[in-house]
């Protein structure tokens, strides 16, 4: 195995806890000179050490190293940790012989053990009309994150192509507008319009290719008439680029190749609109003040958080973020992912996680930490978002957008320091759903989980009705 070294993450993740050398040393068993030495990159991070920094610290170990046999063996020990497997788990060495002498054997257990989880997952989404067949099928959706998050949500080409467009169209800042406007008049042909809403009650916009034409509707405020044309932009100055990433998304259908293309097409465009180095040091030099960057670029406040969720180029890398945005019931109407947070196709359903209460509260964001059954720990703030409304008879547009990371993290992160993370107490144990949540004694558990056997004794009275 190639050498791991990891010297700037363990100390920032020492940092994070306000933990001493000595303090991380005593936690792991191990003296407070290798931490020296591994922190100084003069030692490289042994499997066991990276087990012991998952155990005790509640960190997802991808947030630690990259090398493709420590991140095999550690796929495997979270498959066989899963509570659908009794008994005993097998110990370090045992997975490490199954790797040296059945690597094939390996491979074929984890996809079967991914296969599971993603069809633990939809099951809960069957219906009547959709059936078992339905189950099996991979929604255009799913493969649109999934390709998303293999990229890391990071797209080298898109912003190379964007920042070539940036120059291409120029002016100033303060006025993208009109920018937008002039140049895809004059490179392109193309005519820009605003629209009233009797016209066009059921868009908010429309590009007529063949017409050189773009109609955008009055209900659309100017950020997002900004963003609409960008997208525009995308269509016309890098189909090429965008045919060929969509092809490689490998999604079946026609209807699920468009979609990834649209959110292709969204991504060139806020990468159009936020340069990638600019936002970087906005967000770092204002820890991350999402209001601060949105008004520094121009943006709304979910497009700000949707872009930091892209900010993974090698040598220049943003906080890693999961990015998810819900309706009033609770469905996930986007969601995209830079973590190892689990974000269920239909999730965010959890009652203990505060991503519904920022409802009652709109405009304000709500801060939390939470922990999933794994034992993995991030911070999360959520806030609602306003919709286009286009009358009097729409009903409540109204969203909250949730952004995520890394426990690891949050010494970077402003809405982060009124918390007492150190108190365990002020860590909220969340699931992803109730019907796929093992958590056991949860006293908002609305659901039997479909693959855990809860206790049930006739004699006892536990939290819910679904356990004793």
């Amino acid at each position: 195995m190639s050498k791991t070294l990891v010297g700037p993450q363990l100390r920032q993740l020492r940092r994070s806890f306000n933990h001493t050398q000595a303090e991380m040393a005593r936690q792991l068993g191990v003296s407070a000179a290798y931490i020296n030495l591994l922190e100084n990159n003069q030692r490289s991070l042994s499997v066991k050490m990276l087990m012991e920094l998952t155990e005790s610290y509640g960190i997802d170990w991808r947030s630690l190293v990259n090398d493709s046999e420590i991140t095999h063996l550690a796929d495997l020990r979270t498959a066989v940790r899963d509570p659908i497997f009794e008994g005993d788990t097998p110990d370090l060495q045992e997975m490490r012989a199954a790797l040296d002498h059945a690597p094939k054997l390996v491979d074929l257990f984890l996809q079967l053990y991914r296969n599971h989880a993603k069809l633990r997952d939809n099951m809960r989404s069957v219906t009547a009309a959709g059936g078992v067949a339905e189950m099996m099928v991979t929604s255009p959706e799913t493969a649109i994150y999934d390709f998303f998050r293999n990229h890391a949500n990071y797209f080298s080409d898109l912003e190379l192509a964007a920042d070539s467009a940036r120059s291409a169209v120029g002016g100033r800042q303060d006025d993208i507008y009109g920018n937008l406007k002039r140049h895809l008049k004059n490179a392109f042909g193309i005519e820009v319009e605003i629209m009233g809403v009797d016209k066009m009650p059921e868009a908010l916009r429309i590009f007529a290719e063949d017409q050189g034409r773009v109609e955008l509707s009055e209900a659309l405020d100017q950020i997002n008439r900004n963003f609409q044309l960008a997208h525009v932009l995308a269509l016309v100055s890098c189909a090429g680029l965008l045919d060929k990433l969509s092809a490689s998304a490998q999604i079946p259908t026609q209807k699920g190749q468009a979609r990834c293309r649209v959110e292709l097409a969204n991504y060139f465009a806020a990468a159009f609109m936020m340069p990638y180095d600019d936002v970087l040091r906005v967000a770092r030099d204002t820890q991350y003040d999402i209001d601060r960057i949105a008004t520094t670029f121009g943006v709304s406040f979910e497009q700000a958080c949707q872009r930091l969720t892209t900010l993974q180029r090698k040598g220049a890398q943003g906080v890693p973020f999961f990015f998810l945005r819900t309706d009033t019931s609770g469905n996930v109407t986007k969601r995209f992912n830079a973590t190892a947070f689990t974000l269920a196709e239909q999730g965010g359903s959890c009652p203990v996680w505060n991503i519904h209460s920022a409802f009652i509260s709109p405009g304000r964001i709500v801060a939390q930490m939470v922990e999933l059954p794994d034992a993995g720990q991030f911070f999360t703030i959520s806030r609602t978002s306003d919709r286009p409304v286009v009358s009097r008879h729409t009903p409540d547009r109204r969203r909250v957008v949730t952004l995520g990371c890394e426990r690891a993290h949050v010494d970077q992160i402003g809405y982060a320091a009124p918390l007492n993370i150190e108190d365990r107490a002020n860590i909220a144990k969340i699931g992803i759903n109730c019907h796929i949540c093992p958590r056991q004694a949860c006293s908002e558990r609305a659901h039997e989980p479909l693959h855990v056997n809860l206790p049930v004794d006739a004699n006892r009275r536990g939290s819910t009705r679904y356990e004793s």
